[in-house]
């Protein structure tokens, strides 16, 4: 039992490390507040237009920033902030790209907008140097969703495909919500746990849905694995894609199954996400399929049907990021983890993580609260049976 305290020890502290991570690459709590003050102004000025088209016009959130799993691009500042611009009483009558002109337009009537305005494929695009892009896709209602689904322009702006960002959050955040059961460790006080298992990040203050931490980490590992292998960006598993499967898996996984540790359903998470998509033999070829929940005919994984290449670089992927979040529970020594997280994370987040790991340990010395675990580490403001206490460090008179 004395091995498997040390276990659990272990993988909070590795959770930890992954937690601090998370949080350096989201979006800070100042640009979310930011970026809510500019999309709202973005909304009120389409809605005042005199264009019949935008009449009720409204502005929501999509995508990460709506659901919490924001993860800082690699080699640019900005963060994306993706937005629908909702017309609710308009119909399929009207033409993807009518609409979308109606919208570029209002927009550049404003003299603030119209220079930070790009036209994107399907989308406007505000661009805030340094900070985020406001991406901002037309929507009109589908009214044969009956889960309050809309219709979003095709890539070619010729014809409405069926999607719903409002039920996708909604299931979503209903997921993250769900709680998975761990083991009782005999010997291993429920405040030990809480510390080893659940380690917030200074700035965060708890920890946030393992659910999105879980697609956070996904999404920085894809990121990290395209560019290291100098693949076309274009081949890289989209957002959306990732975080079902992640959902789904974790959906499953919380429900059926009783884990040790933190650690142990991240890793059962990824390992699974490949038994949620769909595949089919169609004319002699393997066809994929990862359906939205919340509509009918909105296939994530539509572009591996037309590119199989994109299919070939998402299980590599995969294989890929599960082996490198398993050996975590490998390393030895701060060094070590720092390495790992490095080579599966990038340099940049991996130095900030140990700063702040190495920040912690030097107060809690100093204030007599480090304790080092036999083949764990050094923990911090832990207690535990297995624990030794550190002496404080009385170098340079201190």
């Amino acid at each position: 039992m004395l091995y498997d305290q040390r276990l659990v020890l272990r993988d909070g502290m590795l959770i930890g490390a992954l937690e601090r991570m998370c949080a350096i690459l989201e979006i800070s709590q100042s640009q979310s507040t930011l970026a809510k003050e500019r999309y709202e102004g973005v909304g009120g000025w389409l809605a005042e237009s005199e264009d019949p088209l935008l009449k009720a016009i409204g502005i929501f959130l999509q995508g990460s920033t709506a659901i919490g799993t924001t993860v800082k691009p690699i080699a640019r500042n900005e963060h994306d902030v993706d937005l629908v611009a909702h017309v609710p009483g308009l119909g399929i009558w009207v033409e993807p790209a009518t609409l979308k002109k109606s919208i570029g337009d209002r927009l550049k009537e404003n003299g603030h907008y119209k220079p930070l305005l790009v036209e994107m494929g399907r989308c406007w695009r505000l661009v805030y140097a340094n900070e985020f892009h406001l991406d901002i896709t037309p929507s009109i209602p589908n009214r044969d969703c009956n889960m309050g689904g809309e219709f979003v322009p095709d890539r070619t702006l010729k014809v409405w495909k069926p999607s719903n960002p409002k039920g996708y959050k909604a299931l979503f955040l209903d997921r993250v919500k769900l709680v998975p059961r761990y083991r009782v460790i005999k010997g291993l006080q429920a405040e030990d746990r809480a510390h080893a298992s659940v380690e917030p990040y200074p700035e965060q203050g708890r920890f946030k849905g393992i659910l999105q931490r879980i697609v956070q980490i996904l999404k920085r590992h894809r990121d990290v694995f395209i560019l290291v292998n100098d693949l076309d960006n274009s081949l890289s598993p989209i957002s959306v894609l990732v975080t079902t499967l992640a959902s789904q898996s974790y959906e499953y996984c919380a429900r059926a199954n009783i884990y040790d540790s933190e650690l142990d359903l991240l890793i059962d998470v990824i390992r699974r996400m490949p038994d949620f998509i769909e595949t089919r033999i169609v004319n002699g070829r393997t066809n994929w399929f990862v359906w939205n929940e919340t509509t009918k005919g909105e296939n994530f994984a539509e572009k591996w049907n037309g590119d199989p290449k994109r299919a070939e670089v998402f299980y590599s992927w995969h294989v890929r990021v599960l082996d490198d979040v398993s050996r975590l529970r490998n390393v030895e020594g701060l060094d070590g983890l720092k390495q790992r997280l490095s080579d599966s994370f990038g340099p940049a987040p991996a130095k900030a993580v140990m700063d702040s790991i190495t920040d912690e340990i030097s107060l809690s010395r100093r204030n007599g609260l480090l304790t080092a675990a036999p083949r764990v580490g050094l923990v911090t403001g832990l207690a535990s049976a297995t624990a030794t206490p550190v002496r404080a460090n009385t170098f340079f008179g201190r």
